[in-house]
């Protein structure tokens, strides 16, 4: 059986809680210990960085994907066991996904939102079965499941939009259900 890839999108900046930093070193122990692979922004900043050092010094293959202008404010973080550069953001994300058997989604700012709602929408519209988990660390997330609601009931969408995301509160209910 093919290794499962773990797709993390998330912030390339730590955050104001230090339980940001906490998930994501958490998210990149359980990719390591699971024999998984990780799949992220090859950003050696912010969450990215600290997901894919937490996944290196618990064994996993990394797989990084940067678009050539990030290189530099990014950090672009070349001892990845593969690190690929793109033309933009568009095909960086396109790869990202590409590579990915399951999408995590870890704070963030509007990339990462950026992120979360493209595959979203291509989840919403059949191109994929991909799961979708949001970590809501520390209840990060809970305005933009709130916000999912609000487009529900306000008629732009129908309820079973919140049936393709998968909320949890720590990367341990991923590895519980992906285990399962």
């Amino acid at each position: 059986m093919a290794k499962l890839s773990i797709c993390v999108f998330c912030g390339s900046r730590l955050g104001a809680a230090p339980e940001y930093e906490a998930a994501a070193i958490e998210m990149g122990q359980a990719i390591g210990e699971n024999g998984w692979r990780l799949v992220y922004g090859a950003g050696d900043v912010g969450l990215m960085g600290t997901v894919a050092r937490a996944a290196q010094e618990a064994g996993a293959e990394t797989f990084g994907v940067i678009p050539e202008h990030l290189e530099k404010a990014e950090v672009g973080k070349r001892d990845l066991t593969e690190y690929v550069v793109t033309k933009d953001m568009h095909a960086r994300k396109t790869r990202m996904y590409e590579e990915g058997d399951v999408i995590v989604v870890l704070p963030g700012g509007a990339g990462s939102l950026d992120e979360l709602f493209e595959v979203l929408t291509w989840r919403q519209l059949g191109l994929h079965e991909k799961p979708i988990y949001v970590v809501n660390t520390e209840g990060y997330w809970d305005k933009l499941l709130d916000l999912i609601d609000h487009v529900i009931d306000q008629g732009f969408a129908s309820n079973s939009l919140k049936t393709l995301i998968k909320p949890v509160s720590t990367p341990a209910e991923i590895v519980e259900d992906l285990n399962a």
